[in-house]
């Protein structure tokens, strides 16, 4: 169970907040859910309306929890996102928490939960979330951002475009740059030979 650190400011957060989704700034009318450390899972109550249960509590009351609608699951950065195979069509979000900055397995969890287990919902990155990181973060499929309270939001969406192209295949680019411009210098010169145009 990751602390809470300083920066972690989103836990049990009721009143509405914004966040950055789908690259624009949006309410949020989720609740994320803490685990109180040495609190038993299963006997953690879980409020009504929209919110995002620990992965614990999702397990420990999945029988009840998987009949709502409105519940999500979020991820410590130690866990693993596989145990979530048979229930990625039924979460509306999965949240992926960001204890420090400085750590990357959150991306690792990211990515396999895109790319392995096919997960096409709303996939954010909560805890110490800062500017520098998003535009790698969307990369491996986050495409929602629970940014520091602290930090400027309008900035921190800036961020997605910092860069119009990556030179490193992922998740959003499955081919490096380049073997891109390889095979689009390839794909012209073969155009030129069957005296196809493609002057502008």
């Amino acid at each position: 169970m990751p602390r809470r650190s300083r920066a972690a400011r989103w836990w049990g957060k009721t009143n509405m907040r914004e966040i950055i989704k789908d690259k624009a700034v949006v309410n949020d009318d989720w609740t994320v859910l803490p685990l109180i450390e040495g609190g038993a899972p299963e006997a953690v109550a879980v409020p009504a309306g929209k919110t995002i249960v620990p992965l614990a509590v999702w397990l420990a009351q999945r029988a009840a929890l998987q009949q709502r609608a409105d519940i999500g699951v979020w991820i410590a950065s130690h866990e693993r996102p596989e145990v979530l195979k048979e229930d990625v069509a039924k979460l509306p979000v999965i949240a992926v928490d960001f204890p420090k900055f400085s750590d990357g397995r959150g991306y690792s969890i990211a990515y396999n939960l895109r790319a392995r287990l096919g997960y096409a919902g709303e996939l954010r990155a909560i805890g110490d979330v800062l500017r520098d990181q998003m535009f790698y973060m969307q990369r491996v499929g986050f495409n929602a951002f629970a940014t520091r309270e602290d930090r400027n939001i309008h900035d921190a969406l800036k961020s997605l475009f910092d860069f119009s192209d990556a030179y490193q295949a992922s998740l959003d680019q499955k081919m490096p740059l380049f073997k891109r411009q390889v095979r689009g210098v390839q794909s012209q010169d073969t155009s030129r030979k069957s005296g196809t145009d493609f002057s502008i």
